[in-house]
């Protein structure tokens, strides 16, 4: 028959494998969070949130905004 002391060792032992299979997935699991946040964001994957404050100020562009487009199709020289 086991005395005591036998099945208080044992007992010791499972539970420092369950403590070091629990440390180990840890580990893992936050070496895959940690690599996850850390990779390269990939265009459209991303929510963006919010609009314009003032979206009806886009619909008759300013006389700059016209100006500065004139410049850059040349119809101003």
């Amino acid at each position: 028959m086991l005395s005591t002391q036998e099945i208080t060792f044992i007992i010791l032992g499972l539970t420092f494998l369950a403590m070091i299979w629990y440390i180990t997935n840890q580990g893992r699991a936050n070496l895959a969070r940690a690599k996850e946040d850390t990779e390269p964001a990939v265009a459209g994957s991303d929510v963006l949130e919010g609009a314009a404050k003032n979206p009806e100020q886009f619909d008759e562009p300013d006389d700059d905004a016209l100006d500065e487009m004139a410049k850059l199709l040349g119809e101003d020289e």
